[in-house]
């Protein structure tokens, strides 16, 4: 009789103890409110304030800490690759109980953020690695010159984050006449199951960077800076003489084009440094002597190219280069000169520069 008496007192004592541990409803409070004893601990369940996911579903074992048999049962879809969503706690506490998961610690966390890894690919990589797979291909120059256009527009990519490998072409289809292109590519994984798989299909030009003119000009206009622009136009369209903006300046128009024509190098000419009618410097050089006098040009002439000139002197034409501009140089034969002669060494003692109006009887005579 002792022995039963002091069972129902210790029982009572017992309930007398969680009696308002019940009354909270509280999982974490009924918990610490048990009785555990030695080597029989059991480690209480805590939940996690965020947490990162590789799969397309969320697991127990994801959420809370020390759960047991229980943290393989999947509970929630996961967020979409590469974004981030929030789980209410009581939600998520509702879900455990469901799965005999009590006595949580929550530790305050009012919810949970959940965030779904991923592999992003941007779309100028894609871009880029298509221009790398038509790369001198059926004619194509380099990548770099390379204008794509897809059939569908390239955005940024997820992919799962076990999507590790490189983008591999693995057929790769182009067609010289109509621009078309059709590639596909494959991506590995390291979860050793099948790689990914993608296709692009579009169009692909070469293009070449090229001067245009930014407005009208006339036949013998000189090009300035304020003339040209740049910009990159289809080699087909402009062909492969299309000359570039540093070519083109100080050049001198053969003919007559329209603002927005890319200027090819048979477009241009050196400048005529020397004009028709204009007046020009004579030089008259050789050794020891450096003569200037007054011409007219008879022709127009750039620079190394042998024009007609009126000497205004003597009012006889001579022919000479195009040295600068309005200057034409004039070649002087040298005179022999007799070494028996005293007076030949007297003339070649010492140079002579004569101005132009001057004369001076030393100086060869000037046609």
């Amino acid at each position: 009789m002792m022995t039963i008496r002091s069972l129902l007192a210790a029982a009572a004592l017992l309930a007398t103890a969680i009696a308002p541990v019940l009354a909270q409803n509280s999982d974490a409070a009924l918990a610490a409110a048990l009785p555990q004893t030695g080597d029989d601990v059991i480690a209480v369940p805590v939940l996690r304030a965020s947490i990162t996911v590789t799969g397309d579903v969320v697991r127990i074992g994801d959420i809370v800490d020390n759960a047991g048999s229980a943290a393989q049962i999947p509970i929630y879809r996961a967020p979409d690759l590469g974004t981030t969503g929030a789980l209410p706690t009581e939600q998520v506490l509702n879900a455990l109980r469901a799965h005999q998961v009590i006595a949580v610690d929550t530790r305050g966390i009012r919810e949970i953020a959940v965030t779904r890894l991923a592999r992003t690919i941007d779309a100028k990589d894609i871009e880029s690695q298509v221009a790398r797979a038509l790369e001198h291909r059926n004619g194509l120059g380099d990548a770099a010159n390379l204008s794509l256009t897809f059939d569908r527009d390239v955005q940024d990519m997820r992919l799962e984050s076990s999507n590790t490998g490189a983008m591999q072409p693995t057929s790769v289809r182009y067609d010289g006449r109509s621009g078309r292109f059709d590639i596909s590519f494959e991506i590995g994984n390291e979860a050793g199951t099948a790689p990914t798989r993608l296709r692009f299909t579009g169009t692909a030009i070469e293009t070449v960077e090229a001067a245009v003119l930014a407005r009208d000009v006339e036949r013998n206009d000189v090009l300035k800076s304020s003339d040209i622009v740049t910009e990159r136009r289809p080699k087909a369209q402009v062909g492969s003489d299309a000359t570039t903006r540093d070519r083109a300046l100080g050049m001198q128009m053969r003919k007559q084009l329209r603002a927005g024509q890319a200027l090819r190098s048979a477009d241009l000419a050196k400048p005529d440094l020397v004009q028709r009618d204009q007046t020009v410097t004579l030089i008259y050089e050789s050794t020891g002597l450096y003569l200037t006098i007054r011409g007219k040009a008879l022709e127009n002439g750039t620079e190394g190219d042998v024009v007609s000139v009126v000497n205004l002197q003597s009012k006889r034409t001579v022919s000479g280069v195009v040295i600068g501009r309005g200057q034409v140089s004039i070649s002087v034969a040298t005179p022999r000169l007799d070494t028996s002669s005293t007076s030949g060494l007297a003339a070649t003692a010492s140079p002579v520069s004569v101005a132009a109006g001057n004369a001076l009887p030393t100086a060869p005579k000037a046609e």
